[in-house]
């Protein structure tokens, strides 16, 4: 038993269960190398936003549940590192490995570093350059304090290498969701999620949106739902609403968008449900980073209500495009979707369902 390797993987919130997943999968068939802990801490605490992807990714429970919940983003980090410190000293890992930029994700890192243990970050190099985002900030510190870079796309690497990020550090592997979304597509048959809103395929629009720049400001929000209720009268749009947008349209006193027809607000969906919807729609509008990745492998139009993405592949190559809070825009965007002239996209080098493996197999030789 002395040779196995003790790895500990955290997550905290969806977009981290659907990079973990596989990871844990192509860990998991290295068991005569590989002891895995996977730690969940709790970010994001809401059933619709945490056990039912844990269900539909087909992970296996967390072994260590540490309950942070909510609160401001000091609160949050300083919880995580308080409980997380007392874990990693018990387990003494040879690696703990960190997903995205959540508050989970940068917590970790520091306390990493101060525990002297080796760090390996995935989906690193990722930039929006918008310190005005926490996620940006999350992003910089994991990487200057990781040992792996494990990095979705070629814009990753240049950034990386212009930080002054150790090259030998540095792998382009994929994009590791990807890879949870080639496996879960094959189930996608198994939702009923179209036949229990009443739809048909490539019938209606998708939409997300949960970014405290977009609905933090009754203004914009306002303008932004007003928008949305416009294009809704040709076809409708779907809205899975994040339980905090809801309680700020509620809050600024915008709760008639809500009971509109066709633009239709729905509880937040699991994995499978939400795969589901948006494979099947005509195109998806979202302030979403995962979700341009998603809908790029899918070749399927997607309207990114941002003014900037750590994703720059999925505009240039992909089926993205930016269109901030320009309302007009994103019209015209929607009017060449609905007449065909959107453009078609390709999918980027290393999207193919096999991230997992790659960064396996580059632990496996390096620890």
């Amino acid at each position: 038993m002395s040779d196995i390797k003790q790895i500990v993987l955290v997550v905290g919130a969806r977009p981290n269960f659907m990079k973990a997943a596989p990871l844990i999968a192509a860990l998991q068939n290295k068991s005569n190398i590989f002891k895995i802990t996977l730690i969940h801490t709790g970010q994001h605490y809401d059933h619709n936003l945490s056990q039912l992807f844990f269900d539909d990714l087909q992970m296996p429970e967390s072994d260590i549940y540490l309950g942070v919940g909510s609160g401001t983003h000091a609160e949050q980090t300083a919880e995580v590192m308080i409980q997380l410190e007392k874990q990693l000293l018990i387990i003494n890992p040879d690696l703990v490995i960190v997903f995205g930029d959540i508050n989970s994700t940068l917590a970790t890192a520091v306390v990493t570093a101060k525990l002297k243990m080796k760090l390996a970050h995935v989906e690193a190099g990722l930039r929006s350059f918008d310190m005005t985002m926490p996620e940006e900030v999350n992003r910089i510190v994991t990487d200057r304090l990781s040992h792996f870079h494990f990095v979705t796309e070629q814009s990753g690497v240049e950034n990386l290498k212009r930080e002054g990020v150790k090259e030998s550090s540095i792998y382009l592997t994929g994009n590791i969701m990807i890879d949870s979304l080639v496996i879960t597509k094959k189930r996608i048959s198994h939702s009923d999620i179209l036949t229990k809103l009443n739809l048909a395929e490539k019938s209606y629009y998708c939409l997300t949106m949960h970014r405290p720049s977009n609905v933090d400001n009754k203004e914009k929000l306002e303008k932004f739902l007003k928008a949305f209720q416009t294009i809704s009268e040709k076809t409708p749009i779907i809205f899975p609403c994040h339980p905090r947008t809801l309680k700020m349209i509620e809050q600024f006193g915008l709760s008639a968008f809500t009971k509109s027809e066709n633009f239709r607000f729905v509880e937040p969906l699991g994995y499978l449900d939400f795969l589901s919807l948006m494979a099947q729609s005509k195109a998806v509008i979202t302030d979403s980073g995962g979700i341009q990745g998603d809908t790029t492998f899918l070749r399927i139009p997607c309207l990114t209500i941002r003014s900037n993405t750590e994703q720059p592949v999925t505009v240039s190559e992909g089926t993205n495009t930016l269109c901030s809070d320009d309302i007009e825009l994103l019209l015209a965007m929607i009017s060449n979707i609905e007449t065909g002239s959107y453009k078609q996209g390709k999918v980027p080098e290393f999207w193919d369902g096999k991230s997992a493996e790659r960064v396996v197999e580059i632990i496996e030789k390096s620890i």
